[in-house]
């Protein structure tokens, strides 16, 4: 390929992402307010999760129907599960940002990623709950009995807990178990891009992947049968409650030119047009906007005398 075509494409490529930050950004100068709440109960999940490991208490594995019927992977292949999860979370992330690229686009990144986070904060608040009522003995291996990290000393500053020993503490978390975090995510994700993607190859494709990961956790230990199966059908719900919630998304697809959802100022203004209409009389169709002629103090449609006349004739 010549090098003008490439510098073509190049600029082409340039425009398309310039074009389509300047949409996402007024967009997000409008609903930023539930991006940034999400964002922040990120922090507030991983702390809870990390609080909870000071409750934590190891004992022996509990009986499970997934730890009978799976081969148990070993702690030297641990890190398939965790291979896997991060595919998903970045192949779902460079799908969400496809529309700064490509020339089809179906809907706005900002607002996708507002909807996203809606889901993921409504089962954390869900999982929280959950793993705070009743801590279970951890199946993992570095939360079983004789191991260090199994237990936590108690906190001797605040930094300490509200940092969360970040890496170290949120990889080697013992106590949040029921439900499942990487499955809150995965499940998202694929819930998501079911609804919103186009090519019904990968939908199928994702919903394999969301099994294969399920049995994943459970054969390496990393969680109890119950946390996997409580992820499916809670985040199936609360995405199915939430979403009819929230405003629908805009179809960008339908049509050449992609419609900008309306701002909060933008409906006002529409909306105090639409009661001036109102009160001027002026809401009528234009299709009643007919020309009348007046008879005998009467007014008649053109359309009504013309009738008449054709009648006596």
């Amino acid at each position: 390929m010549s090098p003008f075509y490439l510098a073509r494409g190049a600029s082409k490529l340039v425009r398309r992402i310039t074009s389509e930050t300047s949409v996402e950004l007024k967009i997000l100068s409008e609903k930023w307010r539930l991006l940034l709440a999400g964002v922040i109960f990120q922090y507030i999940h991983g702390l809870a999760a990390h609080g909870v490991h000071y409750l934590h208490r190891p004992g022996p594995t509990l009986q499970d129907l997934g730890f009978m019927i799976l081969p148990e992977l070993g702690k030297e292949r641990g890190y398939i599960s965790e291979t896997l999860f991060t595919f998903i979370f970045l192949a779902f992330v460079l799908w969400t940002f496809h529309p700064f690229i490509l020339q089809t686009k179906r809907f706005y990144t900002v607002l996708i990623w507002r909807r996203v986070l809606a889901f993921l904060c409504v089962s954390q608040f869900l999982r929280i709950i959950t793993f705070y009522a009743t801590q279970l003995p951890g199946p993992n291996y570095h939360c079983r009995e004789g191991s260090h990290l199994a237990r936590l000393p108690p906190p001797q500053n605040a930094a300490e807990v509200f940092l969360i020993n970040f890496p170290r503490g949120v990889i080697y978390g013992c106590g949040d178990l029921i439900f499942s975090s990487h499955m809150i995510f995965t499940l998202v994700f694929v819930i998501t891009y079911q609804k919103y993607g186009s090519m019904r190859f990968c939908k199928m494709l994702a919903w394999c992947v969301a099994i294969v990961q399920s049995l994943l956790i459970v054969s390496s230990r990393k969680h109890y049968s119950v946390d996997v199966v409580v992820a499916w059908y809670t985040v199936n719900l609360v995405v199915f409650f939430v979403d009819k919630k929230l405003t629908e998304l805009p179809d960008r697809s339908v049509g050449s030119t992609s419609i900008l959802p309306l701002s909060a100022k933008d409906k006002d203004t529409k909306l105090k047009e639409e009661n001036t209409r109102l009160l001027n009389g002026n809401s009528m169709d234009s299709a009643d906007r007919r020309p009348r002629t007046q008879m005998n103090g009467k007014q008649i449609d053109n359309e009504s005398q013309v009738d008449s006349e054709t009648v006596k004739a």
